[in-house]
């Protein structure tokens, strides 16, 4: 009898302990469970960190409004990071300051419910006035290349702020009365934690001429990536203007289309600068 084979009787071989034998594979069916149960441990795992990243460092946001173009538009959805300067910040991101130029997403001071989005053109201490549009700072022209001066009717509260020799049926009443503090020599300062700021579109935005200046605990973070755009009704392609392929290959064909062109996909993951 070959000695590395069992013996007749189902013992094992003479001079061969049966703890020596090799170890059967594992059963398949026993480790599925657990790789289910370590799966489900991983999917938890991401939940609990996207959770924290939303609620202490960043946030989503859709824009309403072309107070901002062409910066943001009318359907860009934002994310923004809410690690600015401040003693509360928590997060993954390193904390950084609120700049001159800076696009933040703040509370409406007017009704805290709803969230705005302009940029940064006064900082606390800042003498601001505006003369034609263009922001000055300290008696000091700004550079704005983002902002467009598209064309409107004359506005001189608008375009030459602050003066008080005429107001804007869209000025809120308190800051009308507040303003007035701030002003000297023809220019308002802004006062401690304290911004001022304005839409890029310059005349088509109600901003800080319109409603005050934004205090530094009402302002929810900045701005970064336009992660998706979703197209205006008023942008959306016209099928009747149809290059003549795609309008032959009938109905079916301007569907497929239509789904396509529902977003900007150019915008998708733009930096927002």
């Amino acid at each position: 009898m070959n000695p590395a084979e069992p013996s007749p009787s189902g013992g094992a071989a003479p001079g061969r302990h049966p703890s020596t034998a090799p170890a059967a594979a594992p059963d398949p069916r026993t480790a599925h469970p657990h790789g289910i149960l370590q799966s489900s441990q991983s999917l938890i795992n991401i939940i609990v960190i996207a959770l924290f990243i939303i609620t202490f460092t960043v946030q989503p946001f859709r824009i309403p409004s072309a107070s901002m173009e062409p910066t943001l538009l009318v359907g860009d959805f934002l994310l923004v990071s809410k690690e600015i300067s401040s003693d509360r910040g928590i997060g993954i991101f390193a904390p950084s300051r609120i700049q001159r130029g800076d696009l933040i997403v703040f509370h409406y001071p007017v009704d805290p419910s709803l969230h705005l989005v302009k940029r940064v053109v006064g900082l606390p201490g800042d003498r601001i006035r505006l003369r034609a549009g263009r922001a000055f700072v300290d008696g000091h022209a700004l550079s704005e290349p983002y902002a467009v001066f598209r064309p409107s009717l004359p506005d001189s509260y608008r375009d030459d702020f602050p003066r008080m020799d005429s107001v804007d049926p869209g000025v809120n009443p308190r800051w009308w009365i507040q303003m007035r503090s701030f002003l000297a020599d023809g220019e308002l300062t802004v006062p401690a934690d304290s911004y001022f700021v304005l839409g890029d579109n310059r005349n088509d935005s109600e901003d800080s001429r319109y409603w005050g200046f934004v205090p530094r605990d009402a302002i929810v973070g900045k701005p970064f990536l336009i992660y998706f755009s979703l197209r205006n009704q008023d942008d959306k392609p016209d099928p009747a203007n149809a290059a003549d392929g795609a309008a032959a290959a009938g109905p079916h064909s301007w569907r497929l289309g239509s789904l396509a062109d529902f977003a900007r996909w150019d915008r998708s993951l733009r930096v927002i600068h």
